[in-house]
């Protein structure tokens, strides 16, 4: 497995889903260290609007925002959690990359 300071995303994980589509996926190759930053940000953002949304009244627009926020820091980090636990490559899988 690659050191966790050179990891990049994968890519495989989608979020925000119209029927049974994914509407956006994590992209791959991000370094995951900017991957969590992001996600960080995102979660922070959200967490303001979910604020909003508890207490100040017509602010389901807040409420909405924190929603998709929190799907998209989500999918960031179940994609990082992927790369992070994935089994070791072989050297033989190494080289074919």
């Amino acid at each position: 497995m690659t050191e966790h300071s050179e990891a990049k995303t994968i890519g495989f994980t989608p979020c925000l889903y119209c029927a049974d589509d994914p509407l956006f996926r994590v992209s791959a190759g991000v370094p995951i260290s900017k991957a969590l930053a992001q996600a960080s940000d995102l979660l922070f953002l959200a967490k303001s609007f979910a604020e909003d949304a508890a207490y100040a009244k017509d602010t389901d627009r807040h409420a909405w925002a924190a929603h998709y926020l929190t799907a998209m820091s989500k999918a960031v980090i179940d994609d990082v959690v992927k790369v992070l636990t994935q089994p070791p490559q072989t050297a033989t899988q190494q080289a074919a990359e």
